[in-house]
């Protein structure tokens, strides 16, 4: 099943379940006044008894059609990426692919762009033309291997690990990401 089709099965099990037309739901949102993502979700959920995934998905739509028309604004990683290290983007751009663990913000900093949800947990960084250092706060995680210290590279973090290539995104990676992001929630 591909994507489009997959959104519109959502849709359709949304709208049976709760027994509304999406526009309903969109409608409801407009008259809400509310815009942050997460205050959409809470309000469709509290509100109107959506469960969780689909008050997000609904939110999403909504964004996405108030957001039609509107240019996109500028992606903070595409100053981090120009010149000699944009051979770099395609993997930051794989790592990124983190957004599945859930919503949090990324906040570009000189040299770096950091990812916080209500606390700062993770930092990506092109550091040299072909690594990407990813910072993480995971405390109580002894350094080993490829997750070493991060003393001596940024005292804000409390582990690093250096990504050269695709396979240095693994599951072992995406595990170490998982638990920074859920401690920092």
């Amino acid at each position: 099943m591909d994507v489009d089709a997959a959104l519109q099965s959502q849709i359709r099990n949304i709208e049976a379940t709760y027994g509304k037309p999406l526009d309903h739901w969109l409608a409801v949102i407009s008259a809400s006044g509310l815009t942050k993502h997460t205050e959409v979700v809470a309000m469709l959920k509290a509100d109107h008894g959506l469960a969780h995934g689909a008050a997000h998905r609904v939110s999403l739509l909504a964004r996405q059609r108030d957001d039609a028309g509107v240019a996109a604004p500028p992606d903070p990683a595409d100053a981090l990426y120009a010149g000699a290290k944009a051979g770099l983007r395609p993997l930051h751009d794989a790592l990124l692919e983190i957004r599945a663990l859930g919503t949090f913000d990324i906040a570009p900093k000189k040299g770096y762009l950091s990812l916080r949800r209500r606390k700062q947990f993770a930092m990506v960084q092109p550091s040299t033309t072909s690594r990407i250092d990813l910072g993480l706060i995971l405390s109580a995680t002894p350094a080993t291997g490829r997750l070493e210290s991060a003393v001596r590279f940024n005292p804000l973090f409390t582990h690093r690990v250096r990504i050269t290539a695709i396979t240095d995104l693994d599951d072992e990676l995406r595990g170490w990401l998982a638990t920074a992001y859920a401690l920092a929630g």
